[in-house]
């Protein structure tokens, strides 16, 4: 995002000290705009996306996929994906673009029949909603929010759920610690995803 900025708005760091953990592009392009003194339009808005993409692409490939993918991730996806009692959907703050650049690189994209993207809004708690409209589209029955379980690996995930009434899973492969996770109301914390049956025994 920092390489795309400099390149659509000359200005360079635009993205130093931003907290971007849990929370949408558009929230985190917009903060840094405004620290910048730059006015987002439509226009630049699509540039800047536009641009974020294709350096997205190139960052990527300084990543191998075999190192990309986090402990447990592939194979609890694989033993939900299958399974006529679960639906797998995307609740995250990447641009949709974005977030399938990233997933089909470690071919990931392909186990997520839709999702709720960063683009969408600044709030990232609007997200549960558009999500669930988005799941029944796909064919999900109708549940309350407490037979969701969003996963997560931030505090923001965590408040995301929370605020729904759905059930959160932190795991702490990413900025927030188990006890960090714990302290922000998460119903279960794993280290990682390593443990699958361990998982697969939270499901209603």
């Amino acid at each position: 995002m920092g390489r795309a900025f400099e390149d659509v708005f000359g200005i360079a760091d635009a993205f130093a000290g931003s907290s971007m953990a849990g929370r949408t592009d558009k929230r985190i392009l917009d903060e840094a705009a405004a620290r910048a003194g730059v006015t987002l339009t439509a226009v630049t808005r699509r540039r800047f996306l536009d641009r974020y993409l294709e350096r997205l692409v190139e960052t990527l490939a300084e990543c191998a996929p075999s190192t990309c993918v986090l402990p447990g991730v592939r194979p609890l996806l694989e033993a939900l994906a299958p399974r006529q009692d679960v639906l797998l959907a995307l609740l995250t703050g990447n641009s949709e673009h974005g977030a399938r650049i990233k997933l089909e690189y470690v071919d990931l994209w392909r186990y997520f029949r839709c999702g709720a993207y960063g683009e969408e809004t600044l709030d990232r708690n609007h997200l549960f909603s558009v999500a669930m409209e988005r799941a029944g589209a796909c064919g999900a029955r109708a549940v309350p929010p407490q037979d969701v379980i969003v996963v997560g690996d931030t505090v923001l995930d965590v408040a995301c759920a929370a605020a729904a009434g759905a059930r959160a899973v932190g795991v702490a492969t990413g900025p927030s610690s188990t006890s960090v996770l714990r302290e922000s109301g998460a119903d279960v914390v794993f280290e990682d995803l390593s443990d699958v049956n361990a998982f697969l025994q939270l499901l209603p």
